[in-house]
């Protein structure tokens, strides 16, 4: 309640809060905004679940809608996380900007801004010329009689006009994700993701309302079989339950550090700087977050993307699509034992890369500092390694928990409407804890404006 308190009594937080719901609703108007010549109706149940559900829900519904903002700042993520494995050694000068400082930083978003409107333009006319061969059409009568008049093929500048209003789009996000780190609360490009998860969330609750109590407008396909009776009403809260505990979980689960205590040479062992003063390394239970599962989803859907894609419809075909099915999809056994596997995968890769051990012991080294009972050096660094193994592997778990979540209560309940799942959950705790850490640092600077009255 005191923070609450600080929070409605500082002009300049409720400002950037003001801001942030305003780029929001923005986000919002443009998801609404179809592409021209682009028909909707198309796409049917492909966001039902898997990668494109998760995709879908993370821009708020835009993909589905197939709006000017169809990719969101997805681009944007990906090209980071590609300019920042390509740091590791891979290409020199982008480790030597990596130690420059402030201009290196301002060099490699540059860069990173440019690689995302490359992916975001690639993206976009791979995505077109994908949903288009799906069989049901991507586009409207208008455009095929447009490009196909007089026996005239015009079909690649349709292509490109698609393409480069869905870039233009990406673009306009990426813009809007600067300005919330400039004027708004929180990371700009985490906040957007999870503006997304959170503006598709209502469509949720009115997917399983319409699933277990009423649909009166046949809304869905398919409902329970005891739509409305006392079964569907206890089902419904059974679901609003189990999100809530999930999300109760996952904020725990986020929060959980193994801290590595460590003490300095040159500082005497009194009292005083005992307590409060105490030094630590801390290690997330979850460093990766949600990477490892986005990643292994898309690994796993690639393959029977492209394969769906380019099918030919013969007999051959259709076997090698059932036989990729049964091991690649992870509903079924065999993808679902490949999907635990990759994130496993992932999550030890991408945690030593966030977390390195050989530059800790270093930096420990050069500050004078210790582990207790641990030599400084290579047994320093073997220490945080076997401390980071155990934690990983304890996040590992965590996360196949997390992400097997909408699959297994897809089984049991039988539908898949809840696309908020552990993954969308895990992405959203994420990113609050870190907006409610910076609310407190800014409601505490202005507390301590008189200090010196």
């Amino acid at each position: 309640m005191e923070t609450l308190k600080k929070i409605f009594t500082n002009k300049e937080v409720l400002k950037k809060i003001g801001f942030t719901l305003l780029v929001f609703l923005v986000f919002k108007l443009l998801t609404k905004v179809t592409i021209p010549l682009v028909d909707q109706a198309a796409f049917g149940d492909a966001f039902e679940g898997g990668f494109l559900g998760i995709a879908n829900s993370i821009s708020g519904g835009a993909l589905r809608n197939y709006s000017v903002v169809a990719l969101g700042i997805s681009p944007y993520i990906t090209a980071s996380i590609v300019v920042q494995l390509l740091q590791m050694d891979i290409v020199p000068f982008l480790k030597e900007w990596s130690e420059e400082g402030e201009v290196g930083k301002k060099k490699i978003a540059r860069l990173t801004r440019y690689l995302a409107i490359g992916l975001a333009f690639i993206q976009a006319v791979a995505m077109t010329f994908a949903f288009n061969n799906t069989g049901a059409g991507l586009f409207t009568s208008q455009a095929e009689t447009w490009a196909t008049l007089g026996g005239r093929n015009l079909w690649f500048i349709v292509y490109f006009y698609i393409a480069v209003v869905i870039t233009a789009g990406t673009a306009f996000m990426i813009w809007l994700a600067d300005q919330i780190s400039l004027k708004g609360i929180g990371n700009g490009t985490s906040m957007l993701i999870v503006g997304g998860i959170i503006i598709s969330f209502p469509g949720t609750i009115a997917s399983l309302v319409q699933y277990y109590i009423a649909d009166p407008n046949n809304a869905l396909g398919e409902v329970f079989s005891n739509q409305g009776s006392f079964g569907g009403y206890m089902l419904f809260g059974v679901s609003m339950l189990m999100f809530v505990l999930v999300l109760i979980g996952i904020t725990y689960m986020q929060i959980s550090v193994r801290k590595v205590p460590i003490q300095y040479a040159n500082r005497p062992g009194s009292a005083k700087f005992k307590g409060k003063s105490e030094s630590n390394i801390p290690i997330k239970l979850n460093t990766a977050g949600v990477i490892p599962v986005i990643f292994a989803s898309i690994i796993l859907s690639l393959p029977l993307t492209i394969v769906g894609y380019l099918s030919s419809g013969t007999q051959e075909t259709s076997s090698a699509i059932n036989w990729l099915t049964q091991i690649f999809t992870y509903t079924e056994p065999i993808g679902f034992v490949i999907y635990v596997l990759l994130i496993f995968i992932f999550t030890f890769f991408y945690s030593f890369i966030l977390i390195k051990p050989e530059q800790i012991a270093e930096n420990l080294n050069k500050q004078n500092a210790y582990i207790p009972g641990v030599r400084p050096g290579k047994e320093t660094e073997a220490h945080i390694t076997k401390t980071l193994f155990r934690v990983t592997v304890v996040g590992a778990f965590y996360l196949v928990v997390v992400a097997s979540l909408p699959i297994v209560t897809s089984i049991i309940l039988g539908h898949n409407y809840a696309q908020i799942g552990g993954t969308s959950l895990l992405i959203i705790v994420g990113v609050a804890l870190e907006t409610a850490k910076q609310i407190e640092t800014d409601t505490q600077e202005k507390a301590y404006a008189g200090f010196m009255r």
